[in-house]
């Protein structure tokens, strides 16, 4: 990607070290400076009075389909719905056709990258060939080219493979990082083995199918020294064991995603919308994630975008493929919920949606298949300017029709939020900017 024209961001409030302050940022040659550099003053300036500027968002979970589902999502529409979200790096899962087991498979990916991509998107490897859980995937071959290794979608069924790909994975400084489920405990269910199953009739997904193979893979992770990364943890058991095995020493690190911090089973309505994996939970594990959260223990808020065609959601909660889309999403409802709901800071939410998740894994020594720069940590002058702008102050329903992404299922549709994307630069690029809103704050001078 080329480099950015100069330009000068006048008057936001900056996230910058850990605080919110008022700050000009000077965009040049794909870089974001906090001083004026020499000739800046001549420089086009978009007035961000009244705006939020903070790090591009970083998502370690998305799905974006590409190779082999492209009706779903493509690498292209995906990209196109972080940027509408605020983000500027995503990390995408391995369920694909062909799986990146290889890199030979990898590289088709890579390439769909390079050509399609408007942010940074970094694939994961999968621990697996063809994630069945057997044999493992060629390691050294993916390793310089994948964040971390995980078989996405399931969990790795078998004790001994998983510490096997924990060896292979802590000898080439990898992550391991888990969709960790139990299939004999989840039993068919499809829904939380809560009080709305058991009222509605549907068959309940117990707690138990989480946090069993949790517990086993984090003292497989104490044996091996691997940093054992858990994917969309639901429950207050799973965030409970990670706790103490960091008190130990342990390398473990978590994620959750918005819906599980905002929402309780008490919620579900008879949608499609409404069915992920693992499934929305209950009072007391919401409580014990928002806990996490607040305290320090949480490592990354993350989406599990999982797009689905509107037939694949059509079926209910009993008969709908699991997953929801969440990048257009994420940020205004954690903000709505969380931050104005008092729950927790505006400082510690965006360090969860950016700063925290590239620390996690390391995204920032990443070399990106498609841009020049790496993703950036925060924003640091002379760093990788990946900025987003956004309004707080306007409210707005959420409508599916006003994604990006081909996925539509949501299960925030008709909320009401605060917190609209106005505009995402990646590498000093726009990968988003909404046209209409901006109109009158971009002049050629300083704003009066």
């Amino acid at each position: 990607m080329k480099a950015s024209d100069q330009r000068v961001l006048k008057g936001g409030r900056v996230y910058l070290e850990g605080k919110i302050q008022e700050k000009d940022l000077y965009l040049h040659n794909g870089l974001v400076y906090t001083d004026p550099p020499q000739g800046s003053d001549s420089w086009p300036v978009l007035d961000c009075r009244g705006l939020h500027i903070f790090p591009g968002f970083v998502d370690l979970h998305v799905h974006f389909r590409e190779p082999g589902l492209e009706y779903k999502e493509t690498i292209e529409t995906g990209s196109m719905a972080a940027a509408h979200g605020g983000y500027t790096t995503v990390c995408t899962m391995p369920n694909l056709n062909p799986v990146p087991d290889c890199l030979d498979h990898l590289k088709i990916q890579l390439d769909r990258i390079r050509e399609k991509a408007r942010v940074h998107v970094l694939p994961y490897g999968s621990i697996t060939q063809g994630e069945k859980g057997r044999a493992l995937s060629d390691f050294d071959a993916l390793a310089p080219y994948v964040v971390a290794f995980t078989d996405d979608g399931v969990g790795v069924d078998s004790e001994r493979t998983m510490e096997e790909a924990m060896v292979r994975a802590k000898a080439l400084g990898k992550a391991i990082v888990a969709h960790a489920e139990d299939r004999d405990l989840v039993e068919g269910g499809v829904i939380h083995d809560g009080d709305y199953a058991k009222v509605h009739g549907h068959k309940g997904n117990p707690s138990a199918s989480e946090y069993v193979q949790v517990r086993r893979d984090l003292a497989l992770a104490e044996k091996t020294g691997v940093h054992y990364h858990v994917c969309h943890v639901s429950t207050k058991e799973s965030v409970q064991a990670i706790r103490e095995a960091k008190e130990k020493g342990v390398k473990a690190s978590f994620e959750t995603a918005p819906h599980y911090l905002t929402l309780t089973d008490r919620d579900l309505q008879e949608d499609g919308r409404f069915k992920m994996n693992p499934p929305i939970r209950g009072e007391e594990d919401r409580e014990a994630l928002r806990r996490a959260m607040v305290e320090g223990a949480l490592s990354a808020i993350a989406t599990d975008h999982a797009p689905h065609s509107q037939e694949e959601k059509a079926g209910g909660l009993d008969h709908s493929l699991n997953g929801i889309v969440g990048l257009e999403t994420a940020f205004p409802v954690c903000y709505t919920d969380l931050v104005k709901g008092g729950i927790t800071s505006l400082e510690n939410l965006v360090d969860l949606l950016s700063t925290r998740p590239t620390a996690t894994l390391g995204l920032h020594r990443i070399r990106d298949p498609h841009f020049v720069l790496a993703p950036a940590l925060g924003i640091q002058n002379g760093g990788p300017a990946d900025l987003t702008l956004f309004d707080l102050e306007e409210a707005y329903r959420i409508d599916p029709r006003d994604f990006l992404s081909k996925g539509q299922a949501s299960p925030f549709t008709g909320k009401t939020v605060y917190g609209r994307c106005l505009a995402t630069w990646v590498a000093g690029q726009r990968a988003y900017a909404d046209m209409d809103r901006l109109e009158g704050r971009e002049v050629s001078h300083e704003p009066v």
